[in-house]
């Protein structure tokens, strides 16, 4: 047993140190090999007809439940009561959270307008628009406790944004279809009333509650013993749906690239995840945070929660797969980036 609990840690810590070349990997993957992420991401576990219409449960929203859980399985009870006590840098965060992306997606709308394909600029547009609906992603609390981050505001930002997705998703989509001129407009109105809020409640929300729920009636004791079982769980589920979707977009983007299209990709989504980034540092500043706010508040305005936006899209635009390439794009780079402000941070905290 003890050997068998080695193995697993030895392999858990591989996984969690090398996860941005596993992610690269994962792309190369689906790039080349593409047919079983393609299986993998239509295969359909339970698939029955009801009065009022079909019930799908698909492999990748089973493996999104699955991460969520054991994103809620890691939260300690005793950090929700510290949030609490102290919510207003959290709903600061998360206000921010909100406004800055949007504040971004408006500002490129006229950018997007001149573009000589309308059809790139509206693929660009929505991808990005559901990168920013996303909650904020479970893994910004694992850098901000490698940068010495305050766990309880960074995990406050967590739970909040991924309890008011329901509601905070469709309206951000609806938000941005309005000032979206034409097409691309009726695009994210489309996407925003698909149900959206539904799925986020169904595959999101409710298995974070539920594993937030297990932790509870486990105990401390007992459940850090599964916690630490279960760390091997998050970071290949969340290889597996990086592999799955960008199965079905890589090929044909890479098959015969475009590189002007390629490169307003990478543009807009530098642009946009440097900037969440920096809105997290602007700040902390504003409300004189100390080391480990300033650490929460810029991981979890700069990392969203990419693999509910992979799933999500692949439901939605399952007829436009390049939709996803800019998610795709956002979940290395935001990586990328974090390693960055890592690094300045501690710095920082050494000077």
């Amino acid at each position: 047993m003890t050997a068998r609990m080695s193995l697993a840690s030895n392999v858990s810590h591989f996984l969690h140190h090398h996860l941005l070349k596993l992610i690269v990997l994962s792309y190369v993957l689906a790039a080349a090999f593409p047919a079983l992420g393609l299986w993998i991401k239509d295969a359909a576990i339970v698939d029955f007809g009801t009065a009022d219409g079909r019930v799908t449960m698909t492999l990748p929203k089973l493996l999104l439940a699955l991460l969520l859980f054991n994103a809620g399985m890691r939260v300690k009870i005793a950090r929700v009561g510290q949030i609490a006590r102290r919510p207003g840098m959290m709903l600061a965060g998360l206000a921010a959270n909100l406004a800055v992306p949007l504040i971004f997606l408006a500002v490129m709308v006229p950018a997007m307008q001149a573009w000589h394909n309308p059809d790139e600029a509206a693929i660009v547009l929505v991808g990005l628009a559901l990168v920013t609906a996303m909650p904020i992603a479970g893994s910004s609390t694992g850098w901000a406790q490698a940068a010495d981050g305050d766990m309880a505001l960074s995990l406050g930002l967590v739970l909040g944004s991924t309890l008011l997705s329901p509601l905070t998703t469709p309206a951000s989509l609806h938000a941005l279809g309005s000032i979206a001129p034409g097409p691309y407009g009726e695009e994210l109105h489309r996407l925003a009333g698909r149900d959206t809020g539904a799925f986020l409640a169904a595959w999101v929300l409710l298995p974070s509650l539920m594993g937030v729920a297990a932790r509870f009636l486990l105990g401390e004791d007992r459940a850090g013993a599964v916690e630490r079982r279960l760390r091997i769980v998050a970071p290949l589920t969340l290889l597996v749906l990086c592999y799955a979707n960008a199965s079905a977009c890589l090929p044909q983007a890479l098959g015969q690239p475009d590189w002007d299209f390629l490169g307003i990709v990478l543009t807009f989504v530098a642009g946009l995840c440097v900037s969440t980034f920096a809105a997290g540092y602007v700040l902390a500043r504003l409300l004189r945070a100390d080391h480990g706010q300033r650490a929460a508040l810029m991981f979890g305005l700069g990392m969203n929660n990419n693999g509910t936006g992979l799933v999500l899209a692949s439901l939605a635009l399952g007829s436009q797969p390049l939709a996803m390439l800019p998610i795709i794009v956002y979940n290395l780079t935001q990586h990328l980036v974090a390693g960055c402000v890592d690094a300045m941070l501690k710095r920082t905290a050494a000077a």
